[in-house]
C-alpha cells in the first residue's frame, strides 16, 4: 500500500504534448547508449538498464514540459534531462547508498571542467556523467549570450554541488528544518536549472538587466518550489522508504510539525498551491510594471511572456509526466478535471490570503529567549545615545509627527548598537545606531504614509527618490525633501565614501533590497494580502535590515576574505540562520503591537496562523520551534561546518581569523538585538497605545515641494489601531 493518498492538485493549465515526441525518444535512446549510460556498470555497480530508460520515458517528460519547441530543441532538452536523472541515480548508487563523502566530492570537483563559460573543454571525460555533460555543453552554450551562460553554469553547479548537502544529511542522519529545506531544495532539485532550459526552448532570453530583479526571481523561485514540492509528493515512497532519503518535503513537514504522513502531504500540497498562486500574482501584477519601468523593447517583452508561458507549460507537463512515469508513486492520483474546477477548489485558500483583518490578540506571556552567547556592551552607550538623538533632530526625524524625541529615546536604538558591536569605536557605534534609527523610522514611515492612503504612485516615487540618495559616485543630484531622504543621504556619504567601488555597489544593492522590501510590504497592506510563508521569510530578511547589517559587517573583512567565500553554503547558512532567528525574535515580541494595534500582516506568527489555520498558541509554538531550529543550525555552521570549510579549502591563517571574527560578530548581533527587543519601549503596551501626531505628519508633507515622493501630503488624520 502507498504511504498516503495523493492529494488533489491545483492544475490551472492543461498539459499539451509536443508533436516531436517519437523523434525525441529515438534520438535520446541512441544518445544515452552513446554516452555509456545504459547497460554499462560503473565500478561494478549497474546504474541503468535499457528497461529503466524506457520506463522512465524522459522524452515524454520533455514533450509535455516543452510542447511548442521544434524537434531539434526537444532532442537537446531531452538529452539534458536524461543526463541530469542519470547523474542523480549514478550519485545515489555510487555515493549515497553506502555514503562515500570523499569519493563524492572528488566526483563533483571535476564536473565544472566540462562547462566553461568561455573557451573550450580541455579535459577528457572519464565516466558517463562527464561524457554527457561535455557533449551537452558544447551543443548548447554557443547559442546563448554570456549572461545566460553564466546563469546556466551557476545553476548547473548548484544542482551538482548541493548533492553533497543531501549526502551529508544522510551520513549524519540529519533531517533539515523547513526553512533550510526550501532554500536548499531549490539548488539540489534543479528547477532553476530547468528554468534556464525553458529560455533555450522558447528561443529567447530574459533581458539581462531584469534577469536578477525581484519579479523574475519570484517567478523562478515559485516555479522551482512548486516543481520540487510536487516531486516530493510523488517520490516519497521511492526516496524515503526505498533510498533512505531525508531530502523530502513531506518527511520534513511530518517530523517538524509532528503530523501524520497524510496530513503532512496535505500541508505540502497547500504550500505547492500557494506557490503557484504567488507565481500567478507576480506574473499579473509585478511583471508588467517591471517591463514598463525598465523600458523593455518588444523582443524583450516577448521573451518574458514566452518565459512565463514556458514555466506554466512546465508545471502542467511535469505534473502529467509524474502521473505516468514508473519512477513515481502515482496510483490514485486525482487532479481537478478542468481549469475552472481547479480554481474553484483552491479559491478558499486564495481568498484567505487576501482577507486579513485585525484581531484581538489573546493574552500570552511576554517571550523570553535563551541565547547561548554572552551579551557584550560597549562603554560608549551614553555618548552614542546623545549623538544619535542630536543627529535625528538635525535630520528632521522629530519634526514630522511620526516620532518625537521622547519616543526616539524610549526606542533606544543606541543600546542595540553598543550590544551588537561591543568593541566598536565611538564613530562606528554612532554610524550603526544612525542606520538602525533610519531603518526603524523608515519601517514606520512607509506603512503610515503610503499603506493607509493606498498611494501606489507616491510609494514608487518615494522609493525611487531614496535610491537617488545613494549615488555610486557620491555626487548627490537631488535635494532631499523629508527626514527619510535627508538621513539616508547623510548616512550614505558617511558610510560609502571609504568603500571600494565594488563593495559600494554591493552595499547599495543591500539597501535597495531593503527599500524594495518596504514597498512590497505596503503593496500587501494595500491588497490586504497575507504573504505565503516562503515569500514572507525571504522578504523579511530585507525588511528587517538583516542584509544591510551583514553587508556592513562583511565590509570590515573585505580586505582579508576573498569574495567567493561569502557565496559558500557554510557562510550563507551562518548568515541566514542568524537573520531568521533575529527577525523571529522581533515578530514574537512585536505580535501584539503589529497584529492588534496596526492590523499588520507581516509577522511570522500571523503568517503561520493564516497558512496552517492553527490557533495563536500553536502558531507561537511552531514559530519558537523554527527559531530553535535556526539557532541550532547557526551553532552547527559555526562550530562544525566553518572549521571544516577552513580545512577543505586550505585557507590561510588570516582568512581563518577573519571568518572566525565574522562569526563572533554574528553572535554579538544575535545577543545584542535580542537584548534590545526585551529592553526597548517600542513594544511595551503603553508605547503602542501612544497615537501618532497625524496632523503634524500631514502638515510636514504639505509644507514640502510638490515633486516626486510628495503625494503623501494628502495624508488624513488617523491614529493606529
Amino acid at each position: 500500500m502507498q504511504p498516503f493518498q495523493l492529494p488533489e492538485f491545483y492544475t490551472p493549465h492543461p498539459a499539451r504534448l509536443n508533436q516531436h515526441l517519437d523523434r525525441a525518444r529515438r534520438h535520446t535512446r541512441a544518445w544515452a547508449r552513446e554516452m555509456d549510460m545504459v547497460d554499462v556498470p560503473q565500478h561494478g555497480t549497474p546504474i541503468w538498464s535499457g528497461d529503466d530508460l524506457e520506463s522512465h520515458d524522459y522524452a515524454l517528460l520533455c514533450a509535455y514540459t516543452h510542447p511548442d519547441c521544434d524537434g531539434e530543441a526537444l532532442d537537446l532538452v531531452t538529452d539534458w534531462y536524461v543526463w541530469v536523472f542519470y547523474f542523480d541515480d549514478h550519485f545515489v548508487e555510487l555515493y549515497k547508498r553506502n555514503p562515500d563523502i570523499r569519493g563524492a566530492q572528488a566526483h563533483l570537483d571535476r564536473l565544472p571542467l566540462f562547462m566553461p563559460v568561455t573557451g573550450v573543454i580541455k579535459e577528457t571525460p572519464a565516466n558517463p556523467v562527464e561524457k554527457g555533460l561535455a557533449d551537452l555543453w558544447a551543443r548548447t552554450v554557443p547559442k546563448h549570450s554570456l549572461d545566460w551562460r553564466e546563469r546556466f553554469a551557476a545553476n548547473t553547479k548548484h544542482l551538482l554541488d548541493e548533492s553533497m548537502w543531501e549526502l551529508l544529511n544522510i551520513s549524519g542522519k540529519r533531517l533539515s528544518n523547513p526553512i533550510e529545506y526550501i532554500e536548499m531544495r531549490r539548488k539540489v532539485g534543479g528547477a532553476p536549472w530547468s528554468a534556464n532550459l525553458v529560455e533555450h526552448a522558447v528561443g529567447l532570453e530574459v533581458p539581462a538587466r531584469i534577469a536578477s530583479s525581484r519579479p523574475i526571481g519570484v517567478l523562478r523561485d515559485t516555479f522551482s518550489d512548486a516543481v520540487h514540492l510536487r516531486n516530493d509528493l510523488f517520490s516519497y515512497e521511492r526516496e524515503v522508504l526505498d533510498e533512505g532519503e531525508l531530502s523530502n518535503g513531506v518527511l520534513v513537514f511530518e517530523k517538524f510539525l509532528d503530523l501524520p504522513t497524510q496530513a503532512a502531504a496535505e500541508a505540502v500540497n497547500d504550500l505547492l498551491t500557494s506557490r503557484l498562486h504567488q507565481f500567478e500574482h507576480t506574473a499579473l501584477t509585478e511583471v508588467p510594471l517591471l517591463l514598463d519601468e525598465h523600458g523593455i523593447d518588444p523582443i524583450g517583452r516577448a521573451a518574458v511572456v514566452g518565459y512565463v508561458k514556458g514555466l506554466q507549460d512546465w508545471q502542467a507537463g511535469g505534473h502529467e509526466w509524474h502521473l505516468r512515469s514508473s519512477r513515481y508513486m502515482n496510483s490514485g492520483a486525482v487532479s481537478s478535471p478542468d481549469l475552472f474546477g481547479s480554481i474553484a477548489r483552491t479559491m478558499p485558500q486564495r481568498a484567505r490570503q487576501f482577507s486579513s483583518t485585525p484581531k484581538v490578540v489573546e493574552p500570552y506571556p511576554r517571550p523570553t529567549y535563551d541565547v547561548p552567547f554572552p551579551l557584550g556592551m560597549s562603554p560608549h552607550l551614553d555618548r552614542c545615545r546623545e549623538e544619535v538623538i542630536a543627529w535625528s533632530q538635525d535630520m528632521g526625524i522629530h519634526s514630522e509627527g511620526l516620532w518625537d524625541e521622547a519616543k526616539n529615546r524610549g526606542f533606544d536604538l543606541a543600546l542595540a548598537s553598543v550590544c551588537m558591536d561591543p568593541d566598536g569605536t565611538p564613530f562606528e557605534l554612532f554610524l550603526s545606531a544612525a542606520w538602525l534609527t533610519w531603518g526603524t523610522y523608515g519601517d514606520d514611515y512607509y506603512p503610515w504614509v503610503f499603506g493607509r492612503l493606498k498611494d501606489l504612485s507616491g510609494l514608487k516615487n518615494q522609493t525611487a527618490r531614496l535610491k537617488l540618495c545613494m549615488p555610486l559616485d557620491l555626487a548627490l543630484t537631488i535635494t532631499p525633501v523629508n527626514a527619510t531622504e535627508r538621513s539616508l543621504a547623510d548616512l550614505w556619504q558617511k558610510t560609502a565614501a571609504p568603500m571600494s567601488s565594488e563593495f559600494r555597489t554591493e552595499f547599495r544593492r543591500a539597501v535597495d533590497a531593503m527599500l524594495d522590501a518596504w514597498a512590497w510590504e505596503v503593496v500587501n497592506i494595500q491588497q490586504n494580502r497575507v504573504p505565503d510563508p516562503v515569500d514572507y521569510l525571504e522578504m523579511r530578511r530585507s525588511t528587517f535590515g538583516s542584509e544591510l547589517t551583514t553587508s556592513l559587517s562583511r565590509f570590515s573583512h573585505s580586505t582579508t576574505v576573498p569574495p567567493e567565500l561569502w557565496a559558500t553554503r557554510v557562510v550563507q547558512t551562518m548568515e541566514r540562520s542568524a537573520m531568521d532567528y533575529t527577525f523571529m525574535v522581533n515578530d514574537t515580541i512585536s505580535y501584539l503591537k503589529e497584529v492588534q494595534y496596526e492590523g499588520e500582516v507581516h509577522n511570522m506568527v500571523r503568517v503561520v496562523e493564516s497558512f496552517l489555520g492553527v490557533s495563536q498558541a500553536r502558531a507561537f509554538e511552531i514559530t519558537f520551534k523554527l527559531m530553535d531550529a535556526r539557532m541550532a543550525q547557526f551553532v552547527k555552521s559555526v562550530d562544525v561546518d566553518l572549521p571544516k570549510l577552513f580545512d577543505d579549502l586550505s585557507l590561510d591563517s588570516a582568512t581563518r581569523a577573519a571568518l572566525t571574527r565574522y562569526a563572533d560578530e554574528l553572535k554579538d548581533w544575535i545577543a545584542g538585538i535580542t537584548h534590545w527587543h526585551v529592553e526597548t519601549s517600542r513594544y511595551h503596551e503603553e508605547e503602542i497605545r501612544t497615537p501618532v501626531n497625524a496632523h503634524l505628519l500631514a502638515g510636514a508633507f504639505r509644507r514640502g515641494p510638490s515633486g516626486l515622493g510628495t503625494s503623501a501630503a494628502r495624508l488624513v488624520s488617523r491614529t493606529p489601531g
